[in-house]
């Protein structure tokens, strides 16, 4: 579109930087060099920072083609930003724990995330006028805090996954494996994922409903989006409820975070791309 720098060359090199990012957690993985592990983290928050400029300069770019809106109303947009909160959560938590073997399991989805708007049909970068649906400050609102979840929730299923490979290679196989965080850490900070996750899903629900009776007239129409969300709500209630009244922690836990997360992809594409309705258009 002609812009000295455009949003999706930052997007792009934010990609180029999260591969890169992957490769250095796996060898720190599989080097346990702490100059590795370090130069990683590092390159991530350069990554965050360009793609938070391209974030700016896409949300400039809307307004110089005179249609003017965060940049937050279609598959692109939104991927785009997954792919932002994917890495700020995680950035959250490896500053917290110290775990940087966690971003072999987390990094993957913030380059896969941008790659997708190259990959999925229908997908594009072309800045256009929004629907008047989407023309409401709830549109902001709505899509960050449900993506903060979507995002806590991607952390917590990279965690779920780790825990399980290191809950099976501590149960007789040797030493080999020992280098893996404990899986009682693993389960503390898949724990504190939903935590963070949990309560943005459920603002993303409200102000969804607040938005749609703004929009349409009525709070629930259970349109297949808002039939999923709820779905997704429901598992995640269940893995909190689960935790504080009956302990659960360890393999139950990792499967029903695992389980949520299919939930959330399913909301986030299955929705869009297998069933009409509503939210199609995202």
């Amino acid at each position: 579109m002609g812009f000295p720098l455009s949003s999706q060359l930052l997007f792009n090199l934010s990609m180029g930087i999260y591969v890169i990012t992957f490769l250095g957690y796996l060898t720190f993985t599989a080097s346990q060099n702490r100059r590795v592990g370090t130069a990683s983290v590092a390159l991530l928050g350069v990554g965050l920072i360009l793609h938070s400029i391209g974030l700016v300069s896409r949300w400039i770019e809307t307004h110089q083609t005179g249609y003017g809106y965060v940049p937050l109303s279609n598959m692109y947009e939104s991927l785009i930003f997954f792919s932002w909160t994917i890495v700020l959560i995680y950035l959250v938590i490896e500053l917290k724990y110290k775990q940087k073997i966690i971003g072999v399991f987390v990094t993957p989805f913030a380059f896969l995330a941008i790659a997708l708007t190259s990959i999925i049909p229908g997908v594009d970068a072309k800045i256009s006028p929004l629907v008047p649906a989407l023309q409401s400050n709830w549109l902001t609102i709505h899509v960050t805090t449900c993506f903060f979840g979507y995002a806590s929730f991607a952390v917590s299923f990279g965690i779920s996954i780790l825990y399980l490979l290191r809950e099976d290679r501590e149960t007789g196989k040797g030493d080999s494996w020992k280098w893996l965080p404990a899986p009682a850490i693993l389960d503390e900070i898949n724990y504190k994922s939903i935590v963070i996750g949990f309560p943005m899903l459920t603002l993303g629900i409200v102000t969804g409903a607040a938005w749609a009776n703004y929009a349409w007239g009525t709070y629930w129409s259970w349109d297949p989006k808002e039939t999923w969300s709820l779905i997704t709500w429901f598992i995640y209630a269940a893995f909190l409820h689960a935790r504080l009244t009956r302990d659960w922690r360890g393999r139950k836990a990792a499967v029903l975070s695992i389980v949520g997360f299919a939930a959330v992809l399913f909301t986030y594409f299955g929705v869009n791309y297998l069933i009409s309705g509503l939210h199609s258009y995202l």
